[in-house]
């Protein structure tokens, strides 16, 4: 393991950067030394010498002319350690950056300007971000990696028309803002793209950005290919699911497939399929990109919480998409987890929501099956009020930080008022990189809380039963049940899977009456207004079913 030294040279005494440094070096995996405030260069290069350091880190924050006096005794009595081959890294003011450039003797100068993640890579090795392509990896499981421990942060765009779209790109990826642009198509390139005949002019740019040919989209990944070169990645479409999939790769070189099992159907309005014909669909989708090597997230427990179902619900739809990613041959699952719905959860229930989920899907992952979570604020969620709004964003992401995400996908606080504008999304990010590295500084464990524990733990019980509810309607023939699309929309009819906002839906019963406890969780409710048991709600239920 290399050791890294660091303090605070000469009389300055500021150090919180130092610690942020050794706390960032620890994470990378090196061995730490803290040598506090004001440390002169006698110390510092005896304690190099007795530790054998492999880095120094140096902090000077005062005056340029003190700093540049200093730095250059340093520079004169550190030559035999340097030509050693030990590295030396400054953290200062920009004005004492910049007269410390001239000497010539850092190997790597922060003036604060830089993300912590430049500051990671360096640390990982990388001496230098240049800003180009090779610095920034371009699939997701490796920009995970390189990332770490920070988690992506992902953002939707997508503005009424190509061109202000396309500036848009390159303005968030100029400002480095977030690592994954989700690009927010209108709803006639989700249905109708392979079909134009069946497109209306009328509704071109409605819910997002009108593209209309794969020039379009090689457009919009040429106007990302600046800053931090972010990933791309769109909506799975509606229709013609596998000639999307493969122009999205061949175009944006597309970071992950994102798609429902139930949804995006005549369920919800939005597709041409029936549910079971849309889940077999799915399923092919998910096998294509498994054959291709590219992630998977199925955002499916969202839909069903968006709809006001009950938590024991939105669970078990979680362990079916995993379960269902893993059966098409998916070698990287991203697991979803939209906090703040319904709206009306606590923090408290909404956490233990999100780790029973977990739990749920844990036992499914094997070194074939890796589970990524990802984050995300509730899009139903936002006041309109924008300071409360704003709020509500950087405290959703700083409960988010419990379950300890690899993808924060960032909601503009903009969301409850309009579609995010470039400057709404490079701002909200602002907000959630806050949130998110106050966390990393050390939260408390929000998950240890005993309510969270105890609800965490009965959402997983009563998730069994709704499984095997699932089970025992499907015919005899059935190989397994959880992968059946004739079964899973069975499961939908009968009212398994329900939700109140489904009613006078001819898929679904819509029968599903829940409310939200004095606690905050979110429970279904018999026709008296007491609390139902999962097991005792399907008993009733699938009588004579």
């Amino acid at each position: 393991m290399k050791t890294v030294i660091a303090g605070a040279l000469g009389e300055c005494v500021h150090v919180a950067g130092v610690m942020n440094f050794l706390r960032l070096a620890e994470s990378a995996g090196w061995r730490t030394i803290f040598l506090g405030p004001a440390v002169s260069i006698e110390q510092l290069l005896r304690t190099a010498e007795e530790e054998h350091a492999d880095l120094i880190g140096v902090s000077y924050r005062l005056t340029p002319e003190t700093g540049e006096r200093l730095l250059g005794e340093l520079a004169e009595a550190a030559d035999g350690l340097h030509e050693r081959g030990v590295r030396f890294a400054l953290g200062s003011t920009p004005p004492v950056a910049e007269r410390a450039r001239q000497l010539g003797f850092f190997e790597r100068i922060f003036d604060g300007s830089e993300m912590t993640e430049e500051v990671i890579a360096y640390l990982k090795g990388q001496a230098s971000i240049t800003h180009t392509a090779a610095d920034y990896p371009q699939s997701t499981v490796a920009r995970l990696r390189w990332k770490a421990p920070l988690p992506l942060l992902r953002h939707h765009f997508g503005l009424p028309t190509l061109e202000a779209t396309r500036d848009g790109v390159a303005q968030i990826a100029e400002a480095r803002a977030l690592d994954v642009i989700s690009l927010g198509i209108d709803q006639d390139a989700q249905a109708n793209f392979f079909h134009p005949e069946r497109q209306d002019p009328r509704r071109r740019g409605a819910g997002g950005v009108p593209v209309r040919s794969a020039a379009d989209y090689r457009s919009l990944y040429a106007a990302s290919r600046r800053g931090n070169y972010p990933l791309l990645r769109t909506y799975s479409g509606t229709d013609d699911f596998i000639r999307l999939a493969e122009m999205y790769v061949d175009t944006i070189n597309i970071a992950w497939c994102a798609i429902p099992l139930f949804w995006f159907n005549q369920m919800d309005g939005r597709g041409p399929w029936d549910v079971a014909g849309s889940i077999g669909e799915h399923q092919a989708v998910m096998q294509w990109y498994g054959q291709q090597g590219i992630p998977v997230e199925l955002n499916e427990p969202h839909h069903w919480g968006m709809r006001d179902a009950p938590d024991v619900v939105c669970v078990v739809s979680a362990y079916l998409s995993a379960y269902n990613a893993r059966a098409c041959g998916v070698h990287d699952y991203i697991a979803q987890l939209m906090f703040n719905s319904p709206p009306g959860l606590s923090d408290a229930m909404d956490l233990a929501k999100m780790l029973a989920m977990l739990d749920i899907i844990a036992p499914l992952a094997t070194e074939d099956f890796r589970i990524w979570r990802q984050t995300r604020t509730g899009l139903l969620s936002y006041p309109l009020q924008v300071d409360a709004a704003r709020a509500h964003l950087a405290a959703s992401v700083y409960v988010q930080m419990a379950v300890q995400p690899h993808i924060v996908h960032v909601v503009s606080y903009t969301e409850a008022d309009h579609a995010a504008t470039a400057d709404d999304v490079i701002a909200s990010c602002q907000m959630a990189r806050r949130a998110i590295e106050n966390a990393l500084r050390g939260a408390p464990d929000l998950t240890a809380d005993p309510r969270v524990q105890a609800r965490r733990a009965e959402l997983v019980q009563q998730a069994q039963f709704t499984l095997a509810a699932i089970a025992a309607i499907a015919d005899r023939a059935v190989p397994d049940p959880f992968i059946d699309p004739g079964t899973l929309a069975r499961a939908v009819q009968v009212g398994i899977l329900d939700a109140p906002q489904l009613r006078n839906n001819r898929f679904a019963p819509g029968t599903i009456v829940t409310r939200f406890t004095a606690a905050g969780a979110c429970l279904v409710i018999d026709s008296a207004g007491q609390p139902l048991l999962e097991q005792d709600r399907l008993a009733h239920l699938l009588q004579g079913a």
